[in-house]
């Protein structure tokens, strides 16, 4: 900048001479300087031109000369133009966050004043990200016509952490407890690297001041503040040090606690009975915060949606007693007024209300309300967190209900694939909706094929029949399932069984969580076995299928009808309170060939603990009473495929617990025979476990308990629809007739000729291992019965639930602490693409 030299007191302006100018004209440069031919000027005059020019932040530099002449030239040389703004450096920030920061933009005039600005904005980013080392600098890169490229080199440097936190002033509590109430901690330490709350923050700075005052305050501190927050940076600008500085006061305890109600129904003796303050006790504001938050409920369940509900402190300091007063404010009964729905574009409003507990005209009543919002939330068919608000009415005496829905997607066509640990490959084509035509319905189709386990399902589920309380529904099928047992380490499909059959079921509410429902199914089922494998000359051989399995096969019609009850009081899809029971009996021989009675029970309760932990505690069990007779000795009055087979305990394979069959073979030598458990054939014995052949044959009685502890999770992982938890499970399944068992030693086969038909000579212990001439000698086996027994299995275990992209994915690791002869256990299982 160009001073210009000192004028004569007042001199007329004979020209004005514009140079250096690119992209102004210079009449418009003349207009920003306020200086016309023929105007008169003084120095003072010429001063508040180059200000002008200057404040217009289009030019670099400008000076004014011949002011002795009154031929007056004014030189700029001008700004430039920004063609492009780069940043470099950056990794923790993207370009999408500073981006918008950022003030300077391609084609606008470049200053350095608005370059600093814009460079303390991006270092107040970095600050908020706890980097207080980082370091911007902003370099121009000159191009033609006066146009430049503008590049913020970044230094991001290090997260500041949290070097330590002092605490003074603190006389009751050491600084370790006192830290514990905190959100931000200390760096360092033996987990110090899975920190994330070590890092300093200004937001989290004010709010440990308000843990602090919080807990002191649930002690009986009522004086309590914090007289001073320092936050310093250390000299390599890495690390921070905050200091507290406290002024506990005097404890206190609750004085005289009293209640001036001035509701008739709702009397001081029932206000104190649910605030449940004693006095005597120290103070506590959390406690006293509670009990109006019961109160105002309480009062909101006798009809008062607007309670008007606060406590009164008297404080008497030389006894250091805190005198309380719940002051419940006269307000008039409340009715319901009227009830919105927004947000909804697909449901129907009647989907919506008539799952509400009031109806318009009501008496208010916030239990209901509460009722209302798990109800709408269990549909599925909504956001998570739906809540019901409560506003004025046209009167005081009269609330509005207002939900404002945001729908999910109801509708789902997919064809998805996965791997279960149980079934291997897993393929599913699913079409179903929901909420089929928004009328809350549900219409679904599905096709599941895996490596032992086929189905097709079609089925239809209308909720309110004819808009009545009646479930109504029908389903039709298709089934294929092969059962497989284990030989060693190597699974073996043993039989199939193909169901096929539909079924109709009804059900109604009798109070307002307590249901009735009925079923009827009609199903043909088929068990067989592959010929090529289990089958000789036509016939099934029970030395290759075992002979329980032989007396199974065939087809068989089944009628079954069935009742069951259902209580369930719990808040959503994903409970954290409530408890569900369901009771349920079937009976097949309404007509079919089979007749048996099976019970079932099944309760869960739900509780949360606070901080987002819930506790569950399930327990379920059966029992199969047979209404026929035994089809023969060693032949269970319940067939195979009507029995428990999976109670469904974590930490054992698929059937793994159970009654079972041992298959295993000889290896002898000689004739030398020993018919006891441990048979051995000249000393040789059996074969190692891995030439074992196990066949589940499931049981009539089962039972199941469940502990189960949830953990809480961030938000962003609540987000993403993570549920970790921790369980201990206990279960047994027993209670079927000891099949026929075989044991021998030895089987001499002679193949078919022209002249001799093919046949088997079994040879049991104590007959030899020789077979006659012109037979082949096979090493034999012996059969144990195995599982069959009510003790407890009992295993532990951790395990996430993730509604992952692929599909509904749960991952268990349990371990078995207690076991039966025969069990089959599994440390690691998960199933990906089948619920669960």
């Amino acid at each position: 900048m160009t001073v210009a030299a000192p004028a004569p007191a007042e001199r007329q302006i004979r020209s004005i001479l514009v140079k250096g100018s690119q992209r102004l004209e210079p009449e418009t440069i003349r207009a920003y300087a306020n200086l016309s031919p023929g105007q008169t000027y003084t120095a003072q005059t010429l001063d508040q031109a180059l200000k002008d020019l200057y404040a217009t932040q289009l030019f670099a530099d400008v000076q004014i000369t011949g002011a002795d002449t009154g031929d007056l030239v004014i030189a700029v040389r001008e700004n430039p133009v920004i063609n492009r703004i780069i940043l470099e450096g950056n990794k923790r920030l993207k370009d999408d966050k500073i981006t918008p920061e950022i003030k300077l933009a391609p084609r606008q005039i470049f200053t350095r004043s608005a370059a600093r600005a814009d460079v303390d904005r991006i270092l107040e980013l970095y600050r908020r990200q706890g980097r207080f080392a980082a370091r911007v600098e902003p370099k121009i890169v000159q191009l033609d016509q006066n146009r430049v490229d503008v590049v913020f080199e970044i230094y991001e440097g290090d997260l500041a952490k949290v070097r330590a936190i002092n605490i003074l002033g603190n006389t009751h509590y050491p600084d370790g407890r006192l830290r514990k109430e905190m959100y931000t901690r200390q760096t360092g330490g033996l987990l110090g690297f899975m920190k994330s709350n070590d890092t300093y923050d200004p937001d989290r700075l004010a709010a440990d001041q308000q843990k602090l005052r919080a807990f002191y305050l649930t002690q009986g501190y009522a004086d309590f503040r914090v007289v001073q927050a320092l936050a310093e940076l250390t000299p390599d600008r890495r690390d921070f040090v905050i200091t507290y500085v406290v002024e506990e006061g005097p404890r206190y305890k609750f004085g005289t606690v009293e209640a001036d109600s001035a509701l008739r129904d709702f009397p001081n003796s029932e206000v104190l009975a649910k605030a449940k303050i004693q006095p005597g006790a120290w103070f506590n504001a959390k406690q006293v915060e509670d009990a109006v938050t019961n109160l105002n409920e309480a009062a909101g369940n006798l009809g008062y949606a607007f309670a008007d509900i606060s406590p009164a402190y008297n404080r008497d300091a030389e006894k250091r007693v805190m005198n309380l007063t719940i002051k419940v404010a006269p307000t008039p009964r409340v009715y319901v007024e009227r009830i919105d729905i927004t947000g909804n574009t697909a449901t129907r409003d009647k989907v919506i209300r008539r799952e509400f507990r009031l109806n318009e005209g009501d008496a208010f009543s916030a239990l209901r309300v509460k009722r209302s919002q798990d109800r709408i939330q269990s549909l599925g068919f909504f956001q998570e967190k739906l809540e019901i608000k409560q506003t004025e009415g046209s009167a005081p005496d009269r609330v509005v209900l207002g939900v404002n829905v945001e729908e999910k997607p109801t509708g789902q066509l997919s064809l998805s694939g996965g791997y279960s640990s149980l079934e291997r490959f897993v393929v599913q084509l699913a079409v179903s909706q929901n909420n089929f035509m928004g009328k809350g319905q549900s219409l679904d189709a599905s096709l599941n094929w895996s490596q032992y386990s086929k189905s097709v399902e079609l089925g239809f589920t209308d909720p309110y029949f004819l808009d009545k309380s009646i479930i109504v529904g029908a389903n039709l099928f298709r089934r294929d399932y092969r059962s497989f047992n284990f030989i060693g380490n190597n699974r073996n499909t043993t039989y199939s069984q193909t169901s096929t059959g539909g079924a109709l079921r009804f059900g109604f509410p009798i109070t307002e969580y307590w249901s009735f429902g009925g079923r009827y199914s009609l199903s043909n089922d088929k068990l067989s076995l592959d010929k090529n494998t289990f089958y000789t000359n036509g016939t099934c051989n029970p030395d290759l299928a075992g002979r329980y399995l032989c007396d199974e096969i065939g087809t068989r019609l089944t009628s079954l009808i069935g009742v069951s009850t259902i209580y369930d009081d719990t808040d959503g899809l994903h409970p954290t309170r409530g408890q569900r029971l369901s009771l349920s009996q079937d009976f097949a021989g309404l007509g079919g060939d089979v007749r048996y009675l099976r019970s079932r029970v099944d309760a869960t309760k739900y509780r949360s603990i606070g901080g987002g932990w819930v506790v569950s505690l399930h327990g379920e069990g059966g029992f199969i009473a047979p209404l026929q007779k035994s089809p023969g000795p060693g032949r269970d009055a319940i067939r195979l495929t009507d029995r428990f087979f999976d109670p469904g305990l974590r930490g054992f394979d698929i059937r793994g617990i159970g009654p079972r069959i041992q298959r295993r073979n000889y290896t002898c030598t000689d004739s030398t025979t020993n018919a006891d458990q441990t048979v051995t054939c000249n000393a040789v014995g059996f074969t190692d476990a891995k030439a074992i052949t196990t066949d589940a044959i499931g049981g009539r009685a089962y039972y199941m308990g469940r502990l189960e502890l949830e953990f809480p999770v961030s938000s962003g992982l609540k987000s993403l629809g993570l549920r970790p938890s921790a369980f201990v499970d206990v279960g047994s399944l027993w209670k079927v007739t000891q099949p026929n068992l075989s044991d021998y030693t030895t089987i001499c086969s002679r193949a078919a000729t022209e002249t001799v038909p093919a046949d088997e000579i079994r040879l049991a212990p104590g007959q030899g291992i020789n077979c006659p001439t012109g037979y082949a000698r096979i090493d034999g086996y012996k059969e144990f019965f195995l599982g069959n027994s009510p003790k407890p299995r009992l295993t532990i275990g951790v395990g996430v639930n993730w509604v992952s992209p692929f599909g509904p994915l749960r991952i268990d690791i349990a371990k078995a602490l207690l076991k039966q002869p025969g069990d089959d256990t599994k440390l690691f299982s998960f199933n990906v693409g089948t619920q669960f």
